[in-house]
């Protein structure tokens, strides 16, 4: 076994480590964007793979990769999780549909909500508490799952037609645009100091720094990591302004 993820802010990473540490303590978790990625699928018949959902839909970056890499996936068996700050459908059967394409066998799929991590609206915005309580039922939902999987019964969140019907009605039959493909609307102000952390954060390796000041490209896939964790608040991308930073560690009991 071993876990692929893609993660923003923290709460993708925190919920594919909680649910394969209860599954198999020695199995390795490695980010999609890692360069070892590839073989370390390659070496494995059984992946978990996690992401949040954009709008419904699964990250560009992860269909991308997905599509790049078409011939890992034949006869690999494959759980798709997917995060969410609320509602996504058919958010792991989105990814599901595009593996069993290549020849992979879909076992399941597991929905999960986590504190909404998209910090230049107002949407969504929840109080520390309350969001720790998201964070609690979540990991009460991860651990009965992996109760479930030991067992042979894998969840089927996201898998069925009415959750594909669901999430194209709900959602990417009206923002499908802003999911299509990399964004090129990362915006950065004049506050920016050009530290550079952007640069080392961003997953796409979509940001640079250029007469000391941070630049963006046109291959953002909206993951939020340098916006929530940008020192200055400098950057955004729905919005004009950081209404707060985001970063899972922050709602963590230590």
């Amino acid at each position: 076994m071993i876990g692929i993820y893609l993660s923003g802010t923290g709460n993708t990473k925190h919920c594919i480590e909680k649910l394969i540490y209860l599954l198999d303590k020695n199995a390795q978790i490695v980010p999609i964007e890692n360069k070892k990625t590839v073989n370390l699928i390659l070496q494995h018949n059984f992946i978990v793979l996690a992401y949040p959902v954009q709008f419904s839909n699964v990250p560009f970056m992860v269909r991308d990769f997905i599509k790049i890499h078409s011939d890992i996936w034949k006869n690999k068996k494959i759980f798709c999780v997917a995060t969410m700050g609320l509602f996504s459908g058919d958010g792991a059967g989105c990814s599901a549909r595009l593996l069993k394409r290549y020849g992979a066998k879909i076992v399941g799929g597991l929905h999960l909500c986590m504190p909404d991590s998209v910090c230049d609206v107002k949407l969504l915005k929840k109080s520390i508490n309350k969001n720790q309580e998201i964070i609690n039922m979540t990991d009460r939902k991860i651990e009965k799952c992996a109760e479930k999987i030991k067992c042979n019964k894998y969840p089927k969140d996201g898998l069925y037609f009415y959750d594909r019907i669901a999430g194209f009605i709900c959602q990417r039959l009206w923002y499908y645009g802003k999911t299509k493909n990399y964004s090129d609307k990362l915006k950065i102000n004049n506050d920016c100091t050009g530290c550079g952390l952007c640069t080392r954060l961003c997953p796409m390796e979509n940001l640079t720094i250029k007469n000391n000041k941070a630049v963006a490209g046109k291959f953002c896939t909206m993951c939020y990591r340098c916006i929530s964790l940008c020192p200055v608040q400098a950057i955004t991308l729905l919005g004009n302004t950081v209404i707060e930073q985001y970063r899972y560690d922050k709602y963590t009991k230590k």
